[in-house]
């Protein structure tokens, strides 16, 4: 890519002769990390056979608090081609996957596109689900529209100093505003079959950071407000604080359950009937996926489970 422009970066890197651009990625190759059986997405997307997930290295936001910093600057993963993800995705379909989970899929959306329609000229058969931080580009989304069956997108901020903090997008509230308006033009009505497993449509996640009550209360007055019980909400308290936080103390502790009960008690006062919630421990750093790049290579087995933990 001559002048990447597929994220709100707008870094217009020249990556196709090695320049990295924001999201840390250069070359014109994909680098991958696990392709793999997921059990812990929401339940519509997991079921019982797991969800098809395909990581991808590098990301355009920069989280301080990011749980899977290990491939968020693009240094780990193996280099694939367009051709070989396409054949990860049939190779999930072979091993039961109920849908292929591209997990920070934005730097990579023209390769994703063309392996996507090779795999579906081969018999790919499953629902696309685009996995992001919701800091999209509507200009990148519409090049998706017919590609994506399920949007599965953050809404992290409507607090603009948070974001700035935290993410060093301060942008980010009206750029997620407007990729969540563009993902509802493109899905229209939620569609489940007859297993509950959700076929098109969208969920919106929004991780709780503690003491950050009134930004979560924000998101999901937003959210629902504007788009109702057409979208689903999924509601997370399994912030993990891990190491290099000390610059940023206010958010160097877990969410406490009078934070997590407070913000399910507003979102229920909204009348929220579409949700998602987590119960149990979940906060901890065994939930965080081993970056091992299994079923990237041909052979592997590809498929990994947590401990429990219920969305």
């Amino acid at each position: 890519m001559s002048e990447c422009r597929l994220c709100p970066r707008d870094c217009r890197a020249d990556r196709e002769n090695g320049r990295r651009g924001f999201c840390g990625v250069t070359g014109t190759t994909i680098k991958c990390v696990p392709a793999a059986l997921h059990m812990w997405e929401e339940p519509c997307i997991s079921g019982k056979t797991g969800s098809g997930a395909v990581f991808f290295s590098g990301c355009p936001l920069r989280c301080v608090y990011c749980q899977n910093r290990d491939i968020a600057g693009a240094d780990r993963g193996m280099d694939i081609t367009v051709e070989r993800l396409s054949e990860i995705f049939l190779e999930l379909q072979d091993k039961g996957a109920a849908n292929i989970n591209l997990v920070t899929p934005t730097h990579y959306t023209s390769e994703i596109i063309r392996a996507v329609q090779q795999a579906q000229q081969k018999g790919l058969r499953l629902p696309i689900v685009y996995n992001c931080s919701g800091y999209e580009r509507v200009s990148t989304l519409k090049l998706l529209d017919g590609v994506v069956d399920v949007y599965l997108t953050d809404f992290k901020y409507m607090d603009t100093e948070a974001a700035r903090i935290y993410s060093h997008a301060p942008d980010y509230p009206e750029v997620a505003k407007a990729a969540l308006q563009e993902m509802a033009l493109q899905i229209g009505e939620l569609v489940f079959d007859e297993a509950g497993m959700m076929k098109k449509g969208i969920i919106v996640r929004h991780l709780l950071l503690p003491n950050h009550l009134k930004n979560a209360k924000a998101v999901v007055q937003y959210v629902y407000e504007t788009y109702g019980d057409t979208v689903y909400l999924s509601l997370m308290n399994q912030y993990t604080p891990l190491s290099g936080l000390e610059q940023w103390p206010e958010i160097n502790r877990r969410v406490t359950k009078r934070e997590y009960g407070r913000l399910l008690d507003y979102t229920l006062s909204l009348g929220v009937e579409n949700a998602f919630i987590q119960e149990g421990e979940t906060a901890k750093e065994s939930f965080i996926p081993a970056f091992d790049c299994e079923g990237v290579l041909p052979g592997t087995q590809g498929s990994y489970l947590r401990p429990d933990c219920d969305l």
